[in-house]
This record gives C-alpha cells, structure tokens and sequence, in this order.
C-alpha cells in the first residue's frame, strides 16, 4: 500500500507540475513538421509525432493542463454549490428537503456521462461549455452527500443546544455541522476529480470539449484512432496518461477514506 501510494503521489505531482509550468516551458504543440509525420518514438521526441508531424509530448502537456484546470473549477464549483443546497436542503427539512429529493432524483434517473454529453450538445462545443456541463452534472453527488450527513448531524446534542441559545442556522452550519461533514466531502472530492478527467476527455473526444488547434487527452486519442495500424503511439500515449492520473487519484482516495475514517482509525 506504501508503495502504491507513493507512486501515486508521484504521478499526480508530475501531472500538477507539468500542467502549471506548462505555460513557461519551451513547448511548441502547434508546430507542424512533415517530414516528421506518423514518425515513432526517437530520442527527439519520447512519444513521437502525430499526423502533422506536432510533438505528442508538447501536447500531452498541454493536455495536463486542460485536464487539470477543467477538474479544478468543475469540482470547485460543483462542491461549493452540492454542499451549499445540500445543507440547506437537510437543514430546513420539510418542502424544501422535498424538492431537493425529488431534483436529485431527476438528475440520478440519468447516467452522468450521457446528461453531460446532452448539455454539450445543448450548449455547443468548447471547453467553456464544457465546464459548465460538467458542473451542471457534478453537484449532484455533493448535494446528496451534504443533505445526508446534515440530516444525521443536526439531531445530535451540541447542534440541538447551539438552536436553543438563539445560534444562526447559518453560523451553526458552518461552525458545528460543516466541519464534521468535511471528511466525506474531501473523499467525495477526490474521485470526482478522476471522473472528471474521464468526463472531460470524453467529451473531448467527441468533439464537444477543446477545439482544435487546442489539445486535449481526449481529442488526442480522437485524433489518433484512424492510425491505429500504422502509429499506435498516438492512442497509447494519451491512453496511458489518462490511465495512470485516474488510477493516481483513485488510490489518494482510496487512501484518504482509510486516514479519514475515525471507525477504522479507531478499531486499527
């Protein structure tokens, strides 16, 4: 687990790295060279060229940052405001509690991928769009989770005193009932980031997501899927990447809920 947790770390690291200094290393992603089309892997260039000649591993790095600025304000967003409706939801109760079942209802009714790709589609290709949509399907796991702990934590004995002494409901769901939900929220967090990234080169990759000549994991492997045959690297390079952040970010969740969980910290 060790081990696995430190390569995860690694990964996520380097991702973080090349993303935000994508922007002062010498990258050139757009300059085509033709004598260089298709060309495999060489000492020049770790992962080779594309089908204009462009350098895969300018554009794999540019992809990183797409994926990672794409998950931050999806997940930013989305947390903020699922945790925001949720605790309101879970506070007041009643119609409100209601309506906020039955929305979440409507939105779980749907798998989370196809409502993106169909508020994508509604709104238009690019990556504004594409954040939006994202967000718009994001929420609803933060909100279910908000509005479930909220409901279990606003019985309990300190916040029922905190309401008797007069305490704003405001105040006390940040000062009593915020922090003890803050755990899962985090957990909740981190897998929504991976399947962010999935989402976004999703919709990337058909289409809906950066447009060229802008580059993405998800277009990268878009583009590369008619020369499979002949440049497999063109799949195989992006693939992997996407693989080896999701899988990253899977194990740091993974491995967040066992510090997080004060069951487990408890019994261990």
């Amino acid at each position: 687990m060790t081990v696995r947790f430190s390569i995860a770390t690694t990964v996520i690291i380097l991702w973080c790295l090349l993303a935000l200094l994508a922007s002062v290393l010498p990258l050139d992603p757009d300059r085509i060279v033709l004598q260089k089309i298709l060309v495999a892997p060489e000492w020049q260039s770790w992962l080779g060229y594309d089908d204009l000649g462009r350098s895969i591993v300018d554009r794999i790095i540019i992809g990183a940052r797409t994926s990672l600025l794409v998950a931050v304000c999806v997940v930013l967003v989305s947390a903020v405001t699922g945790t925001l409706l949720g605790m309101l939801a879970g506070w007041l109760g009643g119609w409100c509690d209601h309506l906020m079942v039955v929305v979440l209802d409507i939105f779980m009714a749907f798998p989370g991928i196809l409502l993106a790709i169909a508020m994508a589609g509604l709104l238009g290709p690019g990556i504004i769009n594409a954040v939006i949509a994202l967000t718009l399907v994001g929420w609803v796991g933060f909100a279910r989770l908000a509005r479930a702990q909220t409901l279990g934590i606003k019985q309990r004995e300190h916040i029922t005193a905190a309401h008797a002494l007069g305490t704003r409901g405001w105040r006390i769901g940040r000062q009593h009932i915020l922090p003890l939900i803050a755990a899962p929220l985090i957990i909740e967090a981190t897998f929504a980031v991976s399947a962010t990234v999935i989402a976004e080169a999703s919709l990337s990759f058909l289409g809906l997501g950066v447009q060229a000549p802008g580059s993405s994991w998800g277009s990268m492997i878009r583009e590369g899927t008619r020369y499979m045959l002949v440049a497999p690297h063109m799949v195989l390079a992006p693939g992997i990447a996407i693989c080896l952040v999701v899988l990253s970010i899977n194990l740091l969740g993974d491995r967040l809920r066992d510090i997080l969980d004060v069951r487990q910290t408890v019994r261990g």
